[in-house]
């Protein structure tokens, strides 16, 4: 299933599979015409990494009034596998933060051992703990030994749409988005742990986008995927164009209830909106098959950053800007029972891998702003999705599309 239109009374769990037609909803940024840098993989997505397996699970129930521990629930769980989940092989990883106001586990370890073992998890701010142990207990039936285990594990906080100190993503809704993790297209918009999420004061969510690279004669591919809630909207640009400036409404706010009364202001009958500046948080996960070491990793995963500024972010204060990287080029990252030889890429041929990085981060965030849909949550608060006719309007008033 694609997304979901319906905010029904009931709890709706969608575990989503990357199935033919998922991606191809006509709301991904070249299927509207909008230019973007760089060559895209097939899919145009982080599983143009072979190997890589994208799962996720999504949850959606209630509306009106937040009552804690009932509802509405606007959240969810995503799971990245850098080599597909029927694998235990490690891959060399690095991590980054350019604003720390946010959490990432496990990344003490990808700093000191250079390695990420196991899959990169993505859920709301509170729900990072459940996550955690349930993919320690993934990892446990399948088969892993190890004395200890310290899995990645990101957040964003979803907060003003979902009841998120209800704690309703549980062990088994995580187990169903490693279980159904899957190559082939990914589902983007309001899924996965990027349900409740807002980017830009727009309704965001999870993205992805990717980027062929040759390299010494060799093609190689870099996908990023997105969990996008950070942003103010005067700096929302795309395209170059500046787009936040030109859709300065349509800001959060919140709609009358069933009883007709609001529980919170600003109105949305009113008109106005809440500019609640560059608050949020967005985590970004790189993946590649060019071969790459631990420190030529953590020089990549810093450029994630340029693709943020690119769309306008600028790491507020409040804001978990978190990034994580990793290469599945070289199969013997992890052994340990030998000397081993392994492959990398020369720095000095590097930056086709930097400029994919940056590009591909940054038509992330767009696919996702522009595949999330209007959402209407707790306390009636709507966050609402950009709009394409206005987008494009934009783009053609400063001679960006014809």
């Amino acid at each position: 299933m694609r997304r979901i239109r319906l905010l029904l009374p009931t709890l709706v769990v969608m575990t989503l599979l990357p199935t033919p037609g998922t991606a191809q909803t006509g709301k991904r940024a070249r299927d509207l015409g909008i230019p973007q840098d760089g060559t895209p993989g097939p899919l145009n997505a982080i599983t143009d990494v072979p190997g890589v397996e994208v799962g996720m699970t999504t949850l959606i129930s209630g509306e009106g009034r937040l009552v804690t521990g009932k509802g509405p629930i606007r959240t969810g769980v995503t799971a990245i596998l850098p080599r597909g989940k029927a694998s235990t092989q490690s891959v060399y990883a690095a991590w980054f933060t350019l604003n720390g106001n946010g959490e990432m586990t496990g990344t003490t370890w990808v700093e000191e051992s250079g390695l990420l073992g196991g899959p990169v998890m993505i859920t709301n701010t509170h729900s990072v703990g459940v996550v955690h142990d349930a993919v320690i207990e993934w990892a446990v039936k399948k088969g892993q030994t190890f004395t200890w285990s310290l899995p990645v594990v990101a957040e964003t906080w979803d907060g003003g749409m979902n009841d998120i100190n209800g704690f309703h993503v549980t062990r088994e809704h995580t187990l169903a988005a490693i279980d159904a993790a899957r190559g082939g297209p990914v589902a983007e918009g309001n899924v996965g742990g990027g349900t409740g999420m807002t980017c830009h004061q727009f309704k965001g969510g999870t993205g992805t986008s990717s980027r062929r690279v040759t390299i010494l004669d060799r093609a190689y591919t870099v996908g990023v995927l997105v969990q996008c809630n950070y942003g103010g909207r005067p700096r929302f640009a795309v395209a170059g164009v500046p787009v936040g400036r030109e859709i300065p409404d349509l800001l959060p706010c919140f709609a009358r209830l069933a009883d007709g009364t609001h529980v919170r202001e600003p109105a949305c009958e009113s008109g106005r909106g809440e500019d609640l500046g560059d608050l949020g948080s967005i985590i970004v996960t790189v993946a590649t098959d060019a071969p790459l070491l631990p420190h030529q990793l953590k020089r990549v995963v810093k450029r994630a950053a340029l693709g943020i500024g690119r769309m306008g972010g600028i790491g507020g204060d409040s804001s978990g800007d978190i990034f994580i990287a990793f290469s599945t080029g070289n199969l013997d990252a992890d052994v340990t029972d030998r000397v081993v030889t392994v492959a990398s890429i020369p720095n000095d041929v590097i930056n086709p891998v930097f400029e994919a990085t940056i590009d591909a981060t940054a038509e992330a965030i767009l696919n996702a702003m522009l595949a999330a849909e209007t959402m209407t949550g707790a306390d009636g608060r709507r966050v609402s999705a950009l709009p394409h006719d206005r987008l494009l309007a934009a783009l053609r008033k400063y001679g960006r599309m014809p």
